[in-house]
């Protein structure tokens, strides 16, 4: 079979395909879509979110084991050991980097406690 026959065959099985729909069929389909649409303009009003699906493998996967978390526990204790010598003997606006970054090492040192 050519391929300018394929085609033409292809096109003529899609005609009758969507030629098959009645228009009952198009007035159902039009209805649910519009209710859809309420749906999920009501939802959205209410603020209610699809966040409640299942984490997939993937999303399993990422998860850290409590060991990693643990050595990322030690190692962020440890760099703010060494950020709270340096800010003691740092003067003026060094002093105030330093702290900035104590506040975020604390953060994450808190986080990570959380999670384990």
């Amino acid at each position: 079979m050519k391929r300018s026959d394929l085609s033409s065959q292809i096109k003529e099985m899609i005609v009758d395909v969507l030629s098959e729909v009645s228009q009952d069929d198009l007035d159902t389909a039009k209805e649910y879509n519009a209710e859809l649409e309420k749906t999920k303009e009501l939802t959205s009003d209410l603020g209610i979110t699809e966040d409640d699906e299942e984490p997939s493998a993937k999303d399993l996967k990422k998860s850290d084991s409590i060991s990693t978390i643990s050595r990322k526990l030690q190692d962020t204790t440890k760099e703010m050991k060494t950020t709270v010598n340096k800010w003691k003997q740092a003067e003026g606006e060094e002093k105030e980097r330093l702290l900035a970054r104590l506040k975020d090492l604390t953060k994450i040192k808190k986080e990570l406690e959380g999670l384990l």
